[in-house]
């Protein structure tokens, strides 16, 4: 213990929202050190990296969909969960090691935002990851509860807070209170489905294939939900399906409403149904304190207005979406103390 304390003077903990499209690193005192795709390119057929191991995140992303035959640029986490263990291993270390910065006997500790919804053995998974990739311990902590933490929510009081925490992989819906989780649902629907969506939707109605970059740009840009925002338009340009050939279009932002209609309708079904799970002495609190939506998904415009029509609840996005779930992490870590006894810690629990 003592000789934990020792390296924790010379170590830089972190707290890590390892994410399906993203990975955020927040340091106490700095806030958000780190934010990069999460993608590796290989070599096809391996699981060597390129460029010395240093072809992850930003630079890895700029290969998807154009790399040769011998390259492959992959996301190691689907659906908020790791699909290739060795290549989130060489990810993660790559991502600590660009943190830490000191000797490699000095290791930090690191925690991990989860989805609510994975297995035990997904978990262990994760734990191993970490452990290999350089940390000294690993905890991990569900991403609504970071989320919840994050966004300065009074989780650990006997009143109901609720988080809608959208992100690339999955949607996690959460209603807390006493520093537990009371009601969660998980599905994974969320940001890659809405850029699918496009994708299909852009097959269907102009005959041209896009990539899932040029998706979620699209979705970026000119994405809504609700009706009246006034329309906006996109010169969108990929592969025509009949002719093989390079070719541009304009689509509207009506045109992505209607694309968008069917994930979004499946994420505001998991808000009610997840409300209708609740305690009735839960949802009272939810009156007053109404839903908070966190995660990318939640800056898609319009969401908010949507889930207000189907829950009649007040609902609020919280500051930098984006970036919560990874401050609540680094707030867990400050306070690991109070938190590991009620919480997520390490892999004795599972």
């Amino acid at each position: 213990m003592i000789f934990d304390s020792l390296l924790g003077m010379f170590s830089v903990d972190m707290g890590i929202d390892l994410g399906t499209c993203n990975t955020l690193v927040c340091v106490k005192g700095e806030g958000v050190v780190l934010n990069e795709p999460s993608v590796v390119a290989v070599r096809r057929g391996t699981n060597q990296v390129l460029r010395d191991g240093n072809a992850v995140g930003l630079v890895a992303k700029e290969m998807l969909g154009k790399t040769p035959g011998s390259i492959s640029a992959i996301r190691p986490l689907k659906d908020g969960v790791i699909a290739d263990f060795d290549i989130t291993e060489a990810m993660l270390g790559y991502f600590i090691r660009k943190v830490h910065g000191r000797s490699r006997f000095i290791k930090p500790r690191v925690v991990i935002a989860v989805p609510s919804g994975i297995t035990a053995v997904e978990k262990r998974a994760v734990y191993n990851s970490a452990e290999r990739a350089g940390a000294r311990r690993v905890y991990l902590v569900e991403e609504p509860m970071a989320a919840g933490i994050g966004a300065g929510l009074p989780i650990a009081e006997p009143t109901a807070s609720m988080v809608v925490d959208i992100g690339g992989g999955t949607t996690e819906v959460a209603i807390m209170a006493l520093a537990d989780i009371a009601v969660c649902n998980s599905i994974r629907v969320a940001g890659d489905e809405m850029d699918a969506a496009i994708i299909s939707y852009m097959r269907r109605k102009y005959d041209l294939m896009v990539g899932l970059q040029t998706a979620e740009a699209i979705k970026i840009e000119i994405g809504t939900i609700a009706d009246g925002d006034g329309e906006v338009t996109k010169e969108v340009r990929g592969r025509d399906v009949v002719g093989g050939l390079p070719r541009k279009c304009t689509v509207t932002s009506t045109e992505i409403r209607e694309a968008l209609h069917e994930p979004v309708s499946q994420i505001v079904d998991c808000v009610t149904r997840t409300l209708e799970d609740t305690e009735p002495e839960l949802a009272a609190d939810l009156v007053e304190n109404g839903i908070h939506l966190a995660g990318g998904g939640a800056l898609l415009r319009g969401l908010d207005n949507i889930v207000i029509e189907a829950t009649g609840l007040d609902v609020t996005v919280v500051d930098d979406p984006l970036s919560c779930v990874a401050r609540g992490t680094s707030v867990y870590l400050e306070n690991l103390t109070m938190w590991k006894d009620t919480m997520e810690s390490d892999a004795d629990d599972y």
